[in-house]
Order: C-alpha cells, then structure tokens, then sequence
C-alpha cells in the first residue's frame, strides 16, 4: 500500500477505509470540482507503522516523500508561501451521527520543514489519547457503541497553508432557529481560530433557500483595520458561491453538510465538510420550516395517563375516527364533506413518547366542519381543559364565515332541537343495548376460542356497539352547551356585590354537587359499604389486616372454609357483586393493557384492606356534605331571583338541563369503560393463544402490537411473521420512554413530529414566581394542611386527612379520595372526572394547576380555596 494519498489517487473503498471521515470529505469536495488546497492524508496504518517504529528514520524518510510531492507543486503553481495546516482525520470523525468536532489538535502555520512536521504530526497524534476524547467516547457509547477504553484510530492531513483573508463555516441549515429551508454562513477576516469557539464576532449571513435573498448581520470588529470594522467579510459572489456548493453537496450526499471555508485573494476554498450531526436536537421555529402542529394532553391526560402501549393507541385511534365522523354526520355535516376530510378524523390523536396527545390543529379543523363553530368554538374549549385559544388559519377553507354559519345552524337548529327532545329516549336504548350486547359477551367463554374466533368477536363487538356511539357523543356536545349556558347564568343572576366576590365565581359547580344519579360515586359508597361491614366483624377484620390481599382472596375463594363462617360468605358475594358491577373501574381502566379487578380481583382485596387498616367506614365518612354545599348554592339564587318569575324558570331550566346533562355524561362514561373492559379480555385471550403456539414469548406481549398487526397476522397479511422480534424493539423502546422526561402539556412541532421537536418547550418555560398558584375551582371548600404528592394510586394505601397533589387522575383514583381532605390536580377541566366526583363527595378540589409539581412538594403546608381555585404556599 503506498504511504501516502493526494487528491490525484484513485480512492476505492478499501482505501476510504484507512483515511478517516475528514479525509473522506476532501475527497467528496474535489470529486464535485470545489476548490480544495492541496492536500495528503497519512492512512491510519502507515501513520501507526512510522510513530511507533522505534527506529525514528521511518517517519523522517516518509516525510520527505511528503515534502518532495509539495515541492513540486509549489513550484508549478509559484507559491512562496509553503506552510501546512495539519488535521485529524479518525476514522469515526466527521459521521452522520458524530463529528469528533474540536476533540483531535489542529496545527496551522506548520514550517515547510522536517524536525516541525514531525513535531506537529506528533502532537496531533498524541491527542487520540487525550482525556477529552475519552469523555467524548463515554458520552456518545450509546450512539455509535464505542469501547470507550479503546484508542480511535487516526489518519492524518497535511494540506497546504493558506494565510487566508477571510474565515468562515457555512452549514445547509440554519441551526439558530431549526430551519431548514435557510442556510448561514457566519465569517470573520483572517485565519478565524477562534470562530468555532466563539472567541471572534463573525459577520452573520442568512440566505432563503427559494429565493436566495440573503439577511447579512454585520458585527463591528476591533481586530482589524479601522477601513474593515464596519464592512462585511464576504461579497456577494462570494456568499452566492458557498451557497450553491451547500447545495451541491446537499443533491450528492442526501444530507446536510457543515463546511470549513476560506477565501484568499478573492477565492473560495473550501477546507473541509461533514454532516451536520444531531439533526433531531435542532429544533425548528414555526416561522422557518415545517408543517405546524399543536399538541396538547391537558383533558386526555385523564383517560390514558403515562406510557400507553400501541394495542391500545391503535384501538382509540380508530375508536376516535370512527365516533367523530358518526358524530359529524349526526350534527348535520354531509358524508361527502366528511369523506373528503378524512385526514382530518384519522389524526385527531397523537401519541408522544408513549403519551396520548390531541392534535389540537386536526380537532378545531374537525370542529370547523360543524355548524356554529365560529360562534361556539369557546365552550369545546372549557369541555376539553384547553387553556390557551388555538383558531385554524384564516386562510382555511375548513372555516366558515359566520353569517353562513348562522344559516346552517337555523337550517340545522330543528333537527337539533328534535334530537335534544329525544336524547332521554335515546341514551335509555343506548343503556339497554349496552347491557344486552355486554351481557351477553360475558357469558362467552374465551378460553374455548381461538384466535380467529377472537378477531370476529371483536368486529361484531365493534360494528354491533363500538360504531353506534350516538347517544354519548350528542350528550357530551348538550352537556358542554349546558354547562357553559349555566356558568353564564349564574353570574349573571348574581348580585354586584356578589360578582366582586371570588367566593361566588364557581358557584355553577357547587349547583351540581349531589347529584345522587352518578354512578362514578356508586363505586366508593360500595367500597366504603363493604370496608364497614368487615371492620364489625372481628374475624374478617383480623383476615384483612394480618394477610396480603392475594392469601385473603385465597381464603375468600376457598369453597370449604366460606361453608364454615357465614360472614366470610356474605363479604364474598358482596365482593362478587361489586366486581361484577364495577369490575373494569380501575386505574388506568381506559387501556387495554390495564389488569382489572375483573381478571385480578386481589387489586380490589388490596382496597378493602388499606380502608381497614385506616378505619374508612361510613360512620367517619360525611354523607350530606354535597347536598348541603348544593342547598346553599340554591338558596342564594332564591333569594336572587325572588319576585323574578321569568328569570327564576329559565334558571331553574338550565340548572336541571346541565345536571341531567352532567350527570349523564359522567354515567355514559362509564358504559365506554364497560365496553372497553370487553375489548381488553378479547385481545388478552389473544395473547393467550399466540403464547400457546409459542409465537410470542409472553401473553402479554399482544400488547405491543397494533390491532392492525394483529388481525393481519391472524389473517395472513402480516409483512412481519416474526413478530417476537419485532415486540422486542418495541417493547425496549417503550421501556425506554420510562427514563425520559415526561413531555410538556402543551406543545408544538414544525414538520415531522418525531423529529427535531422539542417536547419540553412549554415546561421549560414554567416558571413558578411567589406563592400563590391559581388553577380552575371545581369544588367549594378552604383546606388548610400538607399536601402528599402522589405520582400513582398504589404506591401509598391511604392520605391520611392530607391534600392529594398529582398530575392528573382517572377514576380509579377515587379509592383514594376518601382519605384525602382536598384534591389538586395538574391537568384537567371542569368537566373532569376529578372535578365530578369531588364535588359528589364534597371534596374541596382544584384542577388545571399549571406547574403545580414543580411548585408543591410532599410536606408543604398550603392553604387551597375550591371556589376561586387559587393555592397558597405557607410553608416548605
């Protein structure tokens, strides 16, 4: 092999192999005819073989060679100049994903001379074993692998010296904001040692990759003569020329590059290129690249908190589209219209390092379609806990003027009305068929069915129930409009005096406390009912204290022992009861891979026991709170509106229409938790056969697939037959999201999400200040006390009279509510299941607290006000 390589040598691939990523650049830059110095690499072989000879004439004699070479180019071009730069060139350095930048020594202005190469090539070699570079290696092990204890291999460059004008790096993006549909090159006058540092102001040119209009920044300098201080370091041939090599480079090699430049005697020579790495990290503004996207989890946090695996996402995903698109048809949106927007149905979820987000943008473009959306777009707002407008573009034709949209809402207000009439009726059958269809798939024995049985008895689940969402979806719509007409009638019937005070701003939400029709709370009074009843039995309490709730469900199922103690009987088939009526209402009861107490009852055993060792019962438990809280509520506007005929029955109206309305929602919410509770055993019995046949390695691993993976791999249409290697991936890559920061309520991505979007963006920017921290009162009542932060229902049994602090909760959080003097909670809206029930237990609460786990730890005492839903911080 020869010892060394210029740019007139052949290069083939096992040669590219020996001369390092920054040598691999030069070559590509001369290969697309760019002006290059002249220039030799020593291949990392010959450059080990000469070094570490001990016989030192090894590395002088090949130096020679060198300088022979550069003597007669000199002399053919005339150049008196005859100084080398010389440059690393390792074979990892300058990758897509690295680029060793600034870790190996550089040596510029080297003398045309043997004792000063040789000492310069030395120095750069020596720097291989540096402490930085073991650092590098260390922090980058994951990305590229490296064995950190393992010296890189390193070639080096011997380039002609050039004593340049000006300096300068351009890069095929703008890596200020992101974009990547503008280019910068930033250049000061002279050899620019310290641009990469950032030691010299650079001049700062920012060219539209359109239209190749260019933005020039121009720094004052103070190290060069008084006539250059002022005046930019690049022309505009110049900045023309290193534009179009960007581009060049970025045609040939399919990615954006970083180039080294610099300009003598007014030409460019471009000195080095590489990739430009961490591409994902570079986060792009609005402004400057991208389709945008708003991502918001404030309510959904609620039904899919935390990690959410792809079974389950797929299911709501086409659970979403489905429903809306029904519901769109339903409030008078043609089926063309709809079918024409379908995009639009199909991405109204996103899911964000295993978090389920709305797509904000998709939802008002669907809302849009509705009749009334430019008048009524506010209260979805409140429904959904959005705190912050978002409106579609103008321009969008999805938006219509409001004069046509009052013309569709006249056009559609009759059958409106008809169907508000009718709702009654309609969520009466919808609970029949519910119960009926549901009814009869628990008397199915899933055991017996195979796997293709399993997927038909979903599609009919699907089509017969899933597809026939009317009744919920019409009634949360009434509901919000209800909601938002009572919220303005109750202040307006309130008194002056009244409306200046923060007491009376929620007391819309004190009217609806007591409400003695919703089923969220029917599983705590069962609970709290079956908790007393063993606390009076001595023997049943002293099984529920001393054993763990597995040995105690043990016992409770033992056929023999139940025959011998008639109240072990009785605990059991209230046990059974409950579970039967309430078996799929746990946490996390909205995911599919959510073991219930349906198919682990001991999770319900370990509820009855942490009420029993607290001593939960319903002597200790108030019973009336919410109905008196309502009561005073009702009796202020009686006194209001005394006298006021009219006034006092549109009020009355509302008031009965929204609670109804409410109440309804919160019950028809549990029927989708009943129908969910269906779908999560078919799809584990699924799992169930896959295990058997041994095409998965657990049962549980069906969880990783998308239901579209599935039904395609039981039907013959998988384009993956082994799907355990593909749960694999899936599964660390799930597993991985555990350790990352949980993304930021709210934030946006330019062009592809997954891809350089920063996900903190608004977290970051949530700076707590003071002591005070307001959110959204729900609940009336002022506590005083310690809050406990909770992260998970099962990591503590009981709150022991403090205030539950957490990010958000679903309803199997309410077996915790009991025991807790106050709620606070991060996400959410009025209509939360939080807010609902608290105000049915009478439990003081506030939701939509912004920041509130970076403002409140375990132990703080507070102060918390349910009617103005402001916090205040007494003490660390």
């Amino acid at each position: 092999m020869q010892k060394f390589f210029s740019y007139t040598t052949n290069f083939n691939d096992s040669i590219l192999q020996q001369i390092g990523g920054k040598a691999n650049g030069l070559v590509r830059l001369q290969k697309l005819g760019l002006n290059v110095p002249n220039w030799i690499v020593i291949p990392t072989d010959k450059l080990e073989e000469a070094i570490q000879n001990e016989d030192k004439t090894v590395l002088r004699d090949l130096l020679k060679e060198i300088l022979i070479y550069f003597e007669n180019d000199f002399e053919e071009r005339n150049n008196k100049n005859q100084f080398f730069a010389l440059r690393s060139s390792a074979i990892e350095e300058d990758g897509k994903t690295l680029s060793f930048a600034g870790q190996f020594e550089t040596k510029l202005f080297v003398k045309n001379e043997i004792e000063s190469l040789e000492e310069g090539i030395q120095e750069v070699y020596n720097s291989t074993n540096s402490e930085r570079i073991k650092v590098y290696q260390k922090t980058h092990n994951s990305i590229e692998n490296f064995d950190t204890t393992k010296k890189p291999k390193i070639a080096i460059i011997i380039q002609e010296m050039i004593d340049a004008d000006v300096s300068g790096v351009a890069f095929g993006i703008n890596p200020m904001n992101g974009s990547r549909k503008e280019t910068l090159i930033n250049s000061v006058f002279g050899i620019g040692e310290g641009l990469v540092s950032g030691k010299l102001e650079a001049d700062s040119f920012v060219t539209d990759k359109k239209d190749n209009s260019t933005k020039s920044t121009i720094t004052k300098k103070t190290n060069v003569a008084l006539e250059k201080q002022e005046s930019p370091s690049l022309n505009e041939n110049q900045i023309l020329e290193i534009n179009n090599a960007l581009k060049t480079l970025h045609r040939e090699y399919g990615n954006y590059q970083d180039v080294e430049f610099c300009v003598k005697n007014n030409t460019v020579y471009f000195l080095q290129a590489r990739p430009i790495t961490g591409l994902q990290n570079t986060f792009t503004t609005h402004q400057n690249g991208g389709e945008y996207t708003l991502w918001d989890n404030s309510n959904i946090v609620e039904s899919y908190p935390n990690i959410t695996t792809p079974l389950t996402f797929s299911f709501i995903s086409s659970s979403y589209k489905t429903a809306y698109s029904l519901f769109a048809n339903y409030m008078g949106v043609d089926k063309k219209t709809i079918q024409d927007n379908e995009k639009i149905f199909e991405n109204t979820l996103g899911l964000i390092n295993g978090r389920v987000y709305y797509n904000l943008k998709t939802w008002y473009y669907m809302l849009a379609l509705l009749p009334g959306y430019s008048i009524n777009a506010r209260f979805m707002e409140k429904m959904m806990g959005v705190k912050e407008r978002f409106d579609i573009p103008p321009s969008q034709n999805y938006k219509i003027s409001k004069p046509l949209a009052w013309w569709k809402i006249v056009k559609t207000a009759a059958t409106m009305f008809v169907r508000f009439r009718s709702l009654p009726k309609k969520r009466k059958q919808f609970f029949e068929d519910v119960e009926k269809i549901i009814s009869e798939y628990k008397q199915i024995d899933f055991y017996e069915k195979d796997a293709h049985e399993l997927m038909n008895l979903y599609l009919h689940f699907e089509k017969t129930l899933l597809n026939e969402w009317k009744a919920p979806l019409l009634n949360d719509f009434f509901a919000m409009i209800w909601y938002g007409m009572l919220q303005k009638r109750s202040q307006k019937f309130l008194t002056e005096e009244q409306k200046q005070s923060s007491k009376y701003q929620n007391i819309h939400n004190d009217l609806l406390c007591g409400s003695s029709d919703i089923i969220s709370v029917e599983p705590i009074h069962r609970t709290i009912e079956i908790a007393t009843f063993i606390q009076n039995n001595e023997d049943l309490k002293e099984l529920f204290i001393k054993n763990s709730p597995q040995i105690i469900w043990n016992n409770l199922s033992n056929k023999k022992k139940l025959t011998e103690n008639n109240n072990k009987i009785q605990v059991k088939q209230k046990i059974d009861s409950f579970i039967n009526d309430f078996g799929e209402r746990c946490v996390g009861e909205l995911k599919l891979e959510t073991i219930s107490y349906t198919q682990n009852p001991a999770k319900f055993i370990k509820i009855l026991k942490s009420y029993t060792e607290t001593n939960i019962n319903q002597s200790n438990l108030s019973t009336n709170h919410e109905e008196q809280i309502r009561k005073q509520a009702e009796a202020i506007f009686e006194e209001n509106l005394k006298n006021k005929f009219i006034q006092k029955l549109t009020f009355k109206n509302t008031l009965k229409k929204a609670r109804e309305l409410v109440s309804a929602r919160e019950n028809l919410r549990y029927e989708r938790t009943r129908a969910f509770g269906i779908v999560r055993e078919i799809f584990t019995h699924i799992g169930k056969r896959f295990f058997e046949e041994s095409i998965i390695e657990s049962e549980r691993d069906v969880f990783y697939m998308t239901k579209g993976e599935i039904f395609a791999f039981i039907e013959g249409r998988s384009v993956t037959q082994n799907i355990a290697s593909l749960i694999k991936l899936r599964k660390a890559e799930f597993e991985s999201y555990q350790n990352l920061d949980v993304p930021s309520e709210r934030f946006a991505s330019y062009g592809l999400p997954y891809h350089a979007t920063d996900f903190s963006s608004r977290k970051k920017t949530e700076k707590i200040e003071g002591k005070i921290l307001k959110g959204i009162g729900c609940s009336h009542g002022i506590v005083r006390g310690k809050v406990q932060v909770v992260n998970n229902p099962d990591e503590l049994e009981s709150l022991n009279g403090n205030i539950l602090v957490t990010t958000s909760t679903d309803p199997g959080w309410v077996v915790l509510f009991p025991s807790a003097s106050a709620i606070l909670v991060e996400r959410g809206s009025v209509l939360s299941h939080s807010a609902i029930v608290s105000r049915e237990m009478g439990i003081p609460c506030i939701v939509g607290l912004s920041g509130l786990l970076q403002f409140l730890k375990t132990g703080d005492e507070i102060e918390m006000d349910g009617s103005t839903g402001e916090v205040n911080k007494i003490r660390s």
